[in-house]
């Protein structure tokens, strides 16, 4: 029997289709990267083609080894002359050889991730621009957005008309490639920008790598930008044999570029392509598959296909709605507990799915509590992501100074203008008197070497005994809010305007979440004790080292993996779909990548799916009361297990030590007054300010839009305000907090 009679009829019928374009529609699970092999294969074996005019394109450097190495044990002699690499190693390769007919050397260097900062921000200071205003980080991500659409520069420049902010791009852009033109270096955008630029301006070049790669393949199509897509145009622009493999409902990368109308056009570029659907599942039980199908089917902007399996039904899926979040990061590491203990599955068969970072905070906290091995992938501990160990130790700085490490970690966060010279003669100065580094920058007018510097560390200092003067007078939310307000650690993260800042936001709001919660469940709470909990949560350097542990990641890093048993935490309106999907100025479009990565998201487990979620959740200190997902919404009642559903809860059931009740007692205390005390009188508790709003006006919140005003409720330190919004359905908020505006 021949090997490729081992494969199912559509997967047979990519594999010998060779000539001209082709599109290779591959669901979830159905087995691409074989036919990818098995392809290469058929051409040198049965088709007589020489390994040498063979080019196969992916993604990563892990996907490209995977399929290295199939190919060599398939072929055996002369695979190695196969081109298998990624989009930038293939780019390199090239440039290597022919970037000096467009003005480059040959032996140009490339700037990674933090050369580009460092290069940035030199940019930045030689053009005085205030990085208050405009982050380096801003700009490079916009100059990265410009290369993948191939606009270089000049083209840029004509785009920006009289718009202020465009135009600094434009200068800085300019300036930035003039640098790396210096330097000789190119960015990793460059690679592809200028290899598609040499094929443009050189048809000699081109042609010479059209002949040598007749047969082109290219993985994961629906993960390319447009500078990709042009680089494979041409390439297969003599010959059109061209076989791209993608699945557009797996296109979840719009965030870095990727344009799913590659692979949706793709017969429109190449009219005489053929189509062919791969919709066996060879992952997952047809109950998943239904699910996964009724979701996606709920876009416009894909093309059909429904995923089957030959496995049986299996599992029903399992739905459970808790009252909070906290419900449900307690079910599931009482559920994984149990079917470890019953031998159903090992901690490496689960899997935590999720759609923010920030959500892994309460799955960490119960699993270290209930020793159960974790690891994060994509992604840190949430107690050691940056953003969370500024703030804790600003936290550890007010509490008692003595953490030498926590204060030079802030003194210069944000920028204050002290250098690591300052800093060294503080220290010395402290080793030299026997005293904490603090309280050497306490007396820093004092330390004769330091001269005008001392004058930027005083205010410092006095920042962080006001804070320390709160301590028992406000809530430890409140001082970690004050903390965030008067550093501006969230409005510079703001002003960068970048995903991940948006990510890092997230996570400080769940860390003040975190706070309150312990405020709330404390028989006596303080900043001392809320650092030891933190503290202890946090280490988990106790955890086996081995491979046998529950996996915690977002969707988006879930994509190419698979586990017998999946939780999809957090399924509510709001959260997932996020609401800048929802809301009323958002695109369609935005909503279909949320739907596509819930898709993704089914589509990881392949026998058992626990879809989760919680009627109210605590963000930034304040509870949000969701609806459950619209996605949930979509997959047929008969596919969930009987007893998934939970019914509504009754009144009385609601746990009498929620959020809730807490987010209650707070705005309801009165104001701490301390006459004579300087702190008190500098430093105090504000007024409470009188709302320009009342009930039944329209309201605008910066995340949730725009809504009704229906109840409004005073209390001693603040007003607790309860809107209807329009998409983010209704919110009970503390005013100082939610900042609405009248419309």
């Amino acid at each position: 029997m021949s090997v490729y009679d081992t494969l199912n009829e559509p997967q047979k019928q990519a594999v010998l289709k060779t000539e001209g374009p082709v599109l290779i529609l591959a669901g979830a699970g159905s087995g691409k990267t074989r036919v990818l092999t098995h392809r290469t294969a058929y051409l040198i074996e049965e088709k007589g083609v020489s390994p040498y005019n063979i080019m196969a394109i992916t993604f990563t450097n892990k996907a490209a080894g995977e399929m290295r190495e199939r190919i060599d044990a398939m072929v055996g002699y002369g695979a190695e002359s196969v081109w298998v690499m990624t989009f930038h190693s293939t780019c390199v390769r090239i440039l290597r050889r022919f970037i000096n007919r467009i003005g480059f050397e040959t032996n140009f260097t490339i700037y990674d991730g933090d050369d580009q900062k460092s290069l940035m921000k030199d940019i930045c200071k030689r053009l005085e621009i205030d990085t208050k205003l405009y982050k380096e980080k801003m700009f490079l991500e916009a100059i990265s957005s410009a290369k993948d659409e191939m606009i270089g520069v000049e083209e840029y420049a004509r785009n920006v008309g009289n718009d202020f902010a465009m135009q600094k791009k434009v200068l800085v852009y300019r300036e930035y490639q003039n640098a790396l033109k210096k330097n000789n270096a190119l960015d990793f955008d460059d690679l592809i920008f200028f290899t598609v630029e040499l094929f443009k301006h050189d048809k000699e070049v081109l042609e010479y790598y059209q002949e040598r790669f007749k047969y082109i393949m290219v993985d994961e199509y629906q993960d390319t930008n447009t500078a990709q897509f042009q680089l494979i145009h041409l390439l297969a622009g003599k010959y059109k044999n061209l076989c791209v493999v993608g699945d557009d409902d797996q296109s979840i990368y719009k965030f870095r570029g990727a344009n799913i109308y590659n692979i949706l056009n793709f017969e429109k570029y190449f009219p005489e392509a053929q189509v062919i659907k791969l919709e066996q599942n060879y992952r997952s039980t047809q109950n998943i598959l239904d699910a996964a199908n009724s979701v996606i089917s709920n876009n416009r902007g894909r093309k059909e296909k429904h995923l089957w399996t030959a496995q049986g039904e299996g599992d029903k899926i399992c739905l459970k709605q808790f009252e909070t979040a906290y419900e449900e990061a307690e079910f599931a590491a009482r559920d994984i507990t149990e079917k470890v203990y019953k031998q159903k599955y090992e901690y490496k068969d689960c899997a935590i799915l999720y759609r923010t970072n920030a959500q892994s905070r309460l799955f960490e906290e119960k699993f270290v509590v209930n020793n159960i091995p974790y690891k994060i992938v994509g992604g840190v501990n949430f107690y050691a992501r940056k953003e969370i160990k500024d703030l804790l130790a600003y936290l550890k700085t007010v509490d008692n100074a003595r953490d030498d490490l926590a204060v030079r970690r802030i003194i210069n966060v944000p920028k204050r203008g002290i250098g690591a010279t300052t800093l060294n003669k503080v220290q010395v100065y402290a080793d030299s008197h026997d005293m904490s580094f603090y309280n050497a920058l306490k007396v820093a007018e004092d330390i004769p070497t330091l001269g005008r510097a001392a004058a930027k560390i005083k205010p410092f200092t006095t920042f962080i005994q006001a804070m320390r003067s709160k301590l028992g007078l406000i809530s430890l939310a409140d001082l970690l809010n004050e903390i965030i307000e008067t550093t501006g650690y969230v409005a510079e993260l703001e002003a960068e305007g970048t995903d991940e800042a948006a990510a890092r936001i997230e996570n400080i709001d769940e860390l003040i979440t975190k706070i309150t919660s312990y405020e709330e469940e404390a028989e006596e709470p303080s900043l001392s004790g809320f650092l030891e909990e933190v503290a202890l949560v946090a280490d988990i350097d106790s955890l086996e080292s081995g491979s046998n542990y529950v996996v915690l990641m977002t969707l988006h890093s879930a994509k190419g993996l698979e586990f017998p048993n999946v939780y999809m935490a957090g399924m509510e309106d709001g959260l997932f779909p996020s609401y800048m999907s929802i809301n009323s100025e958002s695109s369609p479009e935005d909503l279909e990548e949320e739907r596509r990565l819930a898709y993704v998201g089914i589509t990881r487990a392949k026998e058992h799916l626990i879809i989760t979620s919680a009627r109210q959740r605590m963000i930034r200190g304040e509870i949000q009361y969701n609806r459950i997902s619209r996605f949930v919404k979509e997959i047929p009642s008969q596919l969930f297990a009987k007893e998934g559903a939970g019914e509504k809860p009754k009144a009385k059931d609601k746990p009498e030590n929620g959020g809730y009740r807490h987010a209650k007692d707070a705005f309801k205390k009165k104001p701490v007054a301390v006459s004579g005390l300087q702190a008190a009188k500098n430093f105090g508790t504000a007024e409470k300010k009188a709302l320009d709003y009342k009930e039944g006006d329209r309201v605008r919140h910066m995340k949730f839009g725009e809504g009704t005003v229906i109840h409004i409720v005073e209390g001693g330190r603040d007003y607790e305000v309860t809107v209807d919004f329009d998409t983010a359905g209704t919110k009970k908020m503390l005013a100082s907090f939610a900042k609405l505006k009248k419309l």
